[in-house]
């Protein structure tokens, strides 16, 4: 098969559903196969959000792979729990022979009240998981990567919010920007390796996280019961480039030139995807 990744494999976190489905859809259109990783369950905690995804979604994952023709090898892991992680991500390499790209994707969206009122469970719960997961899906991949002696690419999946500000959302925020961090510290750690590492920064994108009745309420408090159409002329609003909200394929092809070696020189780099959001 030829393709821009072709004989590559891609780890990928929160791959069930959303950008990490369509990242590892990308990425095997290219000729990649995919160890996929994804909780596959509802959190503690966000219920009152969105509903997380399940293992039926990470099964419609496997599905579409698989109908592309190449392979994937797909588990349950916590990106919190580094043990259960590290196993995934060996058993995916045991299975595929290497790993070439790192996709951390995985993350939560919780939003809705001031600072001073964000609770410790609720921090902790964004932070475990959009930060420290991230730094756990480095962790794992980098032993793989170095050994390897091949260079690879890893991409961590931030957000505008870790670019700019944003009301209401501070523990999100500090997340997203943690991630920045996390990938200008790697960018230097393993430039010696060949190893590049990049962040993407999606403005809203068309996903549950953003498509739920709570996330409009963000932006339209005062609505009982805010629907898709009644929300999109406010997000356009934030936007330079007017749309609401970009399609998952719009990351997975900005995840997909990081990976590929028309990126070769591209390292600590963050790219963002946000129609113009950061600008605006």
């Amino acid at each position: 098969m030829t393709g821009r990744v072709a004989g590559k494999v891609a780890f990928i976190t929160g791959a069930a559903r959303g950008q990490g489905r369509s990242h590892a859809l990308r990425l095997a259109q290219e000729g990649a196969d995919i160890i996929a990783v994804d909780v596959a369950e509802s959190l503690p905690g966000m219920e009152r959000y969105y509903p997380g995804a399940s293992e039926e979604d990470l099964a419609e994952t496997i599905r579409q792979v698989e109908a592309l023709d190449r392979r994937i090898v797909a588990r349950k892991a916590d990106v919190r729990d580094f043990e259960q992680l590290k196993a995934a991500l060996d058993e995916g390499v045991a299975e595929l022979g290497h790993v070439d790209i790192v996709s951390a994707n995985a993350g939560v969206f919780t939003f809705g009240v001031e600072s001073q009122e964000v609770t410790d469970e609720e921090w902790d719960l964004t932070n475990d998981i959009n930060a420290k997961g991230v730094w756990h899906t480095a962790k794992a991949a980098i032993p793989h990567l170095i050994a390897q002696g091949t260079g690879g690419s890893m991409i961590l999946t931030s957000s505008t919010a870790g670019i700019k500000g944003t009301p209401n959302v501070a523990a999100y925020t500090a997340s997203k920007h943690a991630v920045v961090g996390i990938m200008r510290t790697l960018a230097l750690e393993l430039a010696p390796h060949r190893v590049r590492v990049n962040t993407v920064h999606p403005t809203g994108v068309a996903t549950n996280m953003i498509l739920n009745e709570a996330t409009f309420r963000l932006f339209m408090p005062d609505a009982e019961h805010p629907t898709k159409e009644d929300a999109a002329p406010i997000f356009e609003s934030t936007n330079a480039l007017p749309t609401p909200w970009v399609e998952p394929v719009d990351i997975s092809n900005a995840v997909l030139f990081l990976a590929s070696d028309e990126a070769r020189y591209v390292t600590g780099t963050e790219l963002k995807v946000d129609a113009g959001y950061t600008v605006k």
